[in-house]
């Protein structure tokens, strides 16, 4: 939970993210209600003064979608926003995102290996545009190393995709951070997941190669790839 904020405010400042990823706009505060199941439109003004006032978003309220997230909402939600920061009426910065845009600039957090394990790397190097039926704000992209995933076409040098999340289901390829390695940070690899009793089988899509077997308890699922940029 974010420090600072009720339990309450923080299911607010979430589904206000949710919905501008979604929907590239804010949410009104009615759609906020609903959400919330709060039926008082003065409960719920009550809750976006108090998430102003800590600087989390910014009101306009004579707006009906009036809600702007600020760089330090957006932070907290873990939205590496693509769009401009503005000013508004009131002199504080906020995310400008804009509806009509068709891309998103997507971070490139360094390596993967599609092969044995390298140390994990999260500090962006560098960035990718793609279609925002591709990815959101959410987003991040990481460079193939190895040729463990060349049957599934993800070869050596190629960009994949990836949508944060910690679970996946059998046959997603995912990035898959394994904590019982050497490395402090623990070891990344880009394999496809799959769940055998209490052990995970990371499967490489290279018959040349053995799978990884993995303790549950010793495997954090970073995300599943949603697309794939070749190397030509």
């Amino acid at each position: 939970m974010v420090v600072g904020l009720s339990e309450k405010q923080q299911q607010i400042l979430e589904f206000i993210g949710s919905h501008i990823r979604e929907h590239r706009r804010p949410p009104t505060n009615r759609e906020i209600g609903r959400k919330m199941d709060i039926g008082s439109t003065g409960h719920i003004d009550y809750h976006l003064t108090a998430l102003d006032k800590k600087g989390f978003l910014v009101r306009d309220p004579n707006t009906a979608r009036g809600v702007r997230l600020t760089p330090e909402g957006a932070m907290a939600l873990g939205i590496v926003s693509s769009a401009n920061d503005t000013d508004d009426a009131s002199g504080r910065t906020v995310i400008d995102f804009d509806r009509s845009r068709s891309t998103v600039r997507v971070p490139i957090h360094g390596r993967i290996a599609a092969g044995a394990p390298i140390e994990a790397i999260s500090d962006p190097s560098d960035v990718i545009e793609v279609g925002l039926d591709i990815a959101d704000d959410t987003s991040y992209a990481l460079r193939v190393r190895g040729q463990s995933m060349v049957e599934d076409l993800i070869a050596d040098g190629d960009i994949v995709i990836i949508r944060p999340g910690s679970t996946a289901s059998n046959g997603d390829t995912v990035v898959a951070l394994i904590t019982s390695g050497s490395s402090e940070k623990g070891e990344a690899t880009l394999k496809r997941f799959y769940r055998e009793g209490n052990l995970v089988r990371l499967q490489p899509a290279n018959q040349t190669m053995e799978p990884i077997y993995v303790r549950s308890e010793d495997l954090l699922v970073q995300g599943k790839v949603v697309a794939l940029i070749r190397r030509i």
